[in-house]
């Protein structure tokens, strides 16, 4: 995905701020503190920081030195932090999120092109990210495109450290109203489908054969599941929603789909939808980014892109989950 020319200038200048010495706050002090907050203690932190628990507490300290405030203190419940410490918390996220953000536009900058950074829920991310992704990436020779595959609970994280530049998928929770800006993109219906030979008296007896947007939290294939009744052991997921679809052709059972993907095989015969109520549901996906002073150009111009009929045309009938479709310049990378 990116060089090792970049990877190693990216390191490099990555390490010399972590290092930087003397008074202020550091990188690394910043990024212990941060660590902490979100794993809740400085045990956690240290393992996932790969230092040593004193390490870790001597950032701390050091930042509670510099900035005369003891920021949190243990409980029984855990870590109660002062509202200074709270205010650090979120400020240490954005600082080093736009100091990673930095360190990649002043890399990109140097190699001639703009890197975009999507993160999207899985069935987004399978069936609308390709037409998506081919359309807009042909607007700039100079543009590459990188899909990561999340859960939408780690869309705020992800927005806030600027890993991501824009997340879709379901309305992104645990970020202030005022600190996104959102595009709804396109309203959409999950429906059940089976062989057409498939008999079946009823829908909870049957097998599942599910992709991965049956774990998402906030998705609607998991509200299809609860509404019916399908107990655990009747459920298979399966690493890709066309896995799953292809059992159900197979006449192994029922899957679930976005019902502007099988409108051909449900032309052909291939498959028949299920013609219950309670297998139905729509959803709505959502383009979110961070507001005008903390997003990227290229941010900003997909959010004011998403919507547009375009769009909406190529995610509904573009390249689906056939990445062979795609120029050389767009990179899709799937993390389970």
């Amino acid at each position: 995905m990116i060089s090792t020319a970049r990877y190693c200038r990216r390191q490099r200048l990555r390490d010399r701020l972590s290092h930087e010495k003397g008074s202020g706050l550091t990188p690394t002090q910043l990024r212990s503190f941060a660590t902490v907050v979100r794993l809740g203690s400085v045990r956690a932190a240290a393992k996932e920081l790969g230092v040593s628990e004193a390490a870790v507490s001597g950032n701390v300290g050091s930042l509670r030195k510099e900035l005369s405030d003891p920021l949190f203190s243990p409980s029984r419940k855990g870590l109660v932090f002062t509202p200074g410490g709270l205010r650090l918390a979120q400020r240490a996220v954005e600082m080093l999120g736009l100091q990673e953000q930095t360190i990649r536009e002043v890399s990109d900058a140097n190699d001639g092109r703009r890197v975009l950074r999507i993160a999207a829920t899985s069935l987004f991310a399978e069936y609308a990210a390709p037409g998506l992704i081919e359309l807009f990436s042909k607007r700039a020779d100079d543009l590459e495109v990188e899909l990561l595959v999340e859960s939408s609970r780690r869309f705020p994280e992800l927005l806030n450290s600027h890993a991501v530049d824009v997340a879709i998928g379901p309305k992104a929770s645990g970020l202030a109203p005022f600190a996104i800006i959102g595009q709804e993109i396109l309203q959409y219906t999950v429906v059940a489908v089976i062989d057409p030979d498939l008999s079946y008296e009823r829908l909870d007896e049957l097998t599942w054969f599910l992709g991965p947007s049956a774990v998402e939290p906030l998705g609607v294939s998991q509200f299809i599941l609860e509404r019916v009744g399908v107990r655990e052991e009747m459920q298979r997921v399966y690493t890709s929603h066309a896995a799953a679809v292809e059992e159900a052709r197979n006449g192994n059972g029922v899957a679930l789909v976005p019902k502007f993907s099988v409108r051909d095989a449900v032309k052909h015969g291939d498959l028949v939808i299920v013609s219950d109520d309670q297998s139905e549901a729509t959803g709505t996906w959502v383009a979110t980014a961070l507001p005008a002073h903390r997003s990227t150009q290229v941010a900003r111009e997909l959010i004011n892109f998403v919507a547009t009929p375009r769009s909406i045309q190529a995610m509904l009938t573009g390249s689906g989950s056939n990445v062979g479709r795609f120029k050389p310049r767009v990179h899709i990378t799937l993390w389970s």
